[in-house]
């Protein structure tokens, strides 16, 4: 799963005088979503919020490593058995003895808007394992509370600087949850630190609500993010997309939906995002000097990937969808 040499194409670097496919490794949990509609119980799938866009990419045919914990029982062997359906490798995810896998429960409601309640059980002793192989212009994606958990921050910091130092492109999605808004003063330096780290920086306009207490993207920009990361991308459901870069502000439209369920629009969204870097071949030395075209061809896949996961109960687009995006290699 993590050495995988093919013919040379535009999204693969050279690398010993052999042609290395670029890969996503992500880091996040991972969790069984149980999802009710009209307070009954539809359908249990595997979720978390960089887990369900690393789905859609390994269908996408894309190398892709995730990096999480599970426990030893039947519910992370449910999760593992779906990675590996999925293209995922399974060689960085700790299976602790103590403690139990974590499950959620989202209740739809009229807008098909998730809320959760989540049940977890995890050990003292958390992500115990070995840091994966990262080469120059792979791609690291990191966010949500994962990210800024104080149990977890000393070893997320050792993953991000090492795939810093790697020079891999590193994409932080903020995701912050209405129901850690009450942390937001405490959590803010943490988010920071995280954006300063990052290439990319991706949230909803509900994320940065909570967070900055401000509606106006612009305003979040130039006040609390262009300082940390110069690119800034925010997402605002049917209102399409807002892209930030220093000196300029670019808006794209969103593909009209009526949608089954949102809870994976915005993993999917990123996935897309990632997915785009790799198909036009944006390596992290150019994310400076993209023309306005290579930002709408990688927005675009953005969009396309998140406007289908709606039409599905799924965290992820489906499988055949996938198979459209994956990437041919021609010598």
């Amino acid at each position: 799963m993590v050495d995988i040499w093919v013919p040379k194409a535009a999204n693969n670097a050279v690398k010993n005088n052999k042609i290395y496919m670029r890969k996503v490794i992500g880091i996040g949990e991972t969790i069984l979503d149980i999802i009710f509609k009209n307070n009954q119980p539809y359908k249990a799938v595997p979720g978390g919020s960089v887990f369900n866009g690393l789905v859609t990419l390994g269908r996408a045919g894309i190398p892709v490593l995730f990096i999480s914990e599970l426990g030893n029982d039947k519910v992370g062997d449910i999760i593992l058995d779906f990675m590996i359906e999925n293209n995922i490798s399974t060689d960085y995810v700790d299976r602790f003895p103590d403690g139990k896998s974590p499950v959620s429960m989202a209740f739809l409601d009229d807008d098909q808007k998730g809320s959760f309640l989540f049940y977890k059980d995890y050990p003292n002793q958390r992500l115990e394992v070995a840091l994966p192989p990262i080469e120059e212009d792979d791609i690291f994606i990191f966010g949500s509370y994962y990210s800024l958990n104080p149990a977890l921050r000393e070893r997320m910091v050792e993953f991000i600087e090492y795939a810093r130092d790697r020079k891999a492109i590193l994409y932080y999605d903020s995701n912050f949850r209405n129901a850690h808004a009450h942390e937001a003063m405490f959590l803010t330096p943490t988010i920071l630190d995280n954006m300063e780290y990052a290439d990319i920086v991706r949230g909803s306009d509900e994320d940065f609500y909570n967070i900055f207490r401000k509606t106006d993207m612009q305003t979040v920009y130039k006040e609390h993010v262009e300082f940390y990361c110069p690119r800034l991308i925010t997402t605002h459901g049917e209102g399409g997309v807002n892209l930030f870069t220093p000196g300029s502000c670019t808006h794209y439209d969103a593909i009209p939906v009526n949608p089954v369920s949102t809870i994976g629009a915005g993993d999917n969204f990123n996935a897309g995002i990632l997915y785009g870097l790799i198909k036009n071949n944006i390596r992290r030395n150019d994310l400076s000097n993209l023309s306005e075209q290579q930002w709408r061809d990688i927005i675009q896949s953005g969009i396309e990937f998140s406007s289908k996961v709606c039409e599905v109960y799924d965290n992820y687009v489906p499988a055949e969808f996938a198979k459209q995006y994956i990437l041919t290699n021609q010598s």
